[in-house]
């Protein structure tokens, strides 16, 4: 994990390997910032989906005892909502820098639409 200072605190940044062991050991709740169209196509199983264009940091789930870890597509909708928690008063907030492409890219198990049934499966790592 890489810790950036910025103008409202601590703002940290996890690597896909070492938020896909925290989250197997349920110390983090990761946090997709995605639209619900990107989330229905795929997903890391267990996500929260609550999209950028409607966040609002007051209607996060509580802290006590996780870590609050944002992912986007790429990172960059998930620092800007980190930020924004940084800004509002939250001070446990990370998020994955390279959003999910590198977590897909690391070989991490997501949920994917099959696109020849329709159905969803696992895609990538261990399939529990």
């Amino acid at each position: 994990m890489e810790t950036l200072s910025v103008e409202d605190g601590t703002l940290e940044q996890w690597g896909p390997k070492e938020l896909y062991e925290a989250f197997q050991r349920g110390e983090v709740a990761i946090i997709d910032v995605r639209t619900p169209q990107e989330f229905a196509f795929e997903h890391i199983k267990g996500a929260l989906l609550s999209p950028l264009a409607t966040f609002d940091p007051a209607t996060l789930p509580s802290q006590e005892g996780k870590r609050l870890v944002f992912h986007c597509g790429s990172g960059v909708r998930s620092r800007r909502v980190a930020e924004a928690c940084l800004r509002s008063g939250h001070d446990r907030v990370a998020h994955l820098e390279g959003g999910f492409a590198a977590w897909k890219g690391a070989g991490l198990p997501y949920v994917a639409i099959d696109p020849a049934t329709g159905g969803q499966h696992v895609v990538g790592g261990r399939q529990d």
